[in-house]
């Protein structure tokens, strides 16, 4: 772990957060994606992953997929904790908020600031899925009541837990105390009163943040604010004429569908980015392969802008690699790092 963690702190922001832990960063020049930057915290006593999560803003499988090694039943003091903080923008508009569920991150783009705002989510559970799609908030809600759907009364019953027709505020609302409805019937983007649950699948589909993400959001969001939920595994995106990629494991019921093997996803997600360049890549495909396997949601380099390419290049795209996407050999490494480097801000 130490070696790759070594690795992974040479990895440069293309700005610097906003605030204590507020994950606010301005948005990158031109056609760059990429945001934030990899910490490390070490573990002090009476901490849990529960609490490094909250304290960093990050959801909790985000820090076990940064951390594979780190047991959360055996945690010892002084043992160095990724903190992955470090993004690579979503491929969809930058406007109003943008939901990615593999991710479980929610961004924010205000409108008329050239910033985005990104807070760690809960989802629906499986069976209880939350729907991609746009949508936009139709209203703001202060201290809400809970309307009990009967979907989910009866599931509840069904567990021998008899639910009121109606939750008022309160500690016992699971709404907390702020909620966003969304066009999309039934939905809301809402607080908790179990804040160890974020970053997680845990909810019957509404989107979920923790208490002070809720809040921060629910004073920036005005009605009509649109909303883009996507579901995006693998995102790739530029940093200072380099290629990097960011991998999370699909969610379940896409794992279901591809019988358990992404890499027809990946691939995909690669060469749709290559296509949509106006310069070709240079794609090294080893390191596509192993970033995409390794599902820690710390964007690694894969590959660069290729320096050769004509002055006039194609609207479509073609990659330059000596490998098949389908083989695990690639052509020579193209960085020598496979973290990105540092830049200026």
């Amino acid at each position: 772990m130490r070696s790759y963690m070594a690795k992974s702190l040479l990895i440069a922001a293309l700005s610097i957060p906003i605030g204590s832990m507020a994950l606010t960063f301005p948005l990158p020049p031109g056609d760059n994606a990429v945001v934030g930057q990899v910490k490390e915290v070490r573990l002090k006593p009476g901490d849990s992953l529960s609490t490094i999560a909250r304290n960093n803003d990050i959801g909790y499988y985000e820090l076990l997929e940064a951390n594979p090694t780190l047991n959360p039943m055996r945690l010892i003091n002084g043992t160095p904790v990724l903190i992955p903080t470090q993004y690579i923008l979503p491929d969809a508009p930058r406007d109003g908020i943008v939901i990615n569920l593999a991710e479980l991150r929610l961004y924010y783009y205000p409108a008329g600031q050239n910033v985005v705002v990104t807070k760690p989510i809960s989802i629906g559970r499986q069976g209880w899925n939350t729907p991609e799609g746009t949508f936009k908030v139709v209203e703001r809600i202060d201290h809400p009541s809970w309307y009990v759907p009967k979907s989910i009364a009866a599931d509840m019953a069904s567990q021998g837990i008899m639910l009121p027709p109606v939750v008022p505020p309160g500690p016992d609302n699971p709404l907390g105390e702020y909620a966003l409805r969304l066009s999309m019937p039934n939905y809301l983007i809402h607080g908790t009163v179990s804040p160890d649950s974020i970053g997680r699948r845990v909810s019957s589909g509404c989107i979920r943040l923790y208490p002070e993400d809720i809040q921060e959001l629910f004073s920036m969001v005005p009605v009509g604010t649109p909303v883009h939920i996507v579901n995006q595994p693998y995102k790739i995106g530029l940093v200072n004429n380099q290629v990097a990629m960011e991998s999370h494991q699909p969610l379940s019921e896409v794992r279901a569908q591809i019988s358990g093997d992404p890499k027809s996803l990946w691939v995909d997600a690669v060469n749709q980015f290559a296509g949509e360049q106006s310069t070709p890549l240079t794609i090294n495909w080893k390191d596509v392969t192993q970033t995409a396997k390794a599902e820690t949601g710390i964007p690694a380099v894969i590959g660069q802008v290729n320096p050769n390419a004509p002055a006039s290049a194609p609207t479509q795209n073609q990659l330059t690699t000596t490998a098949d996407a389908s083989s695990t050999s690639s052509m020579a490494p193209v960085v020598a790092s496979k973290s990105l480097p540092p830049v200026s801000t």
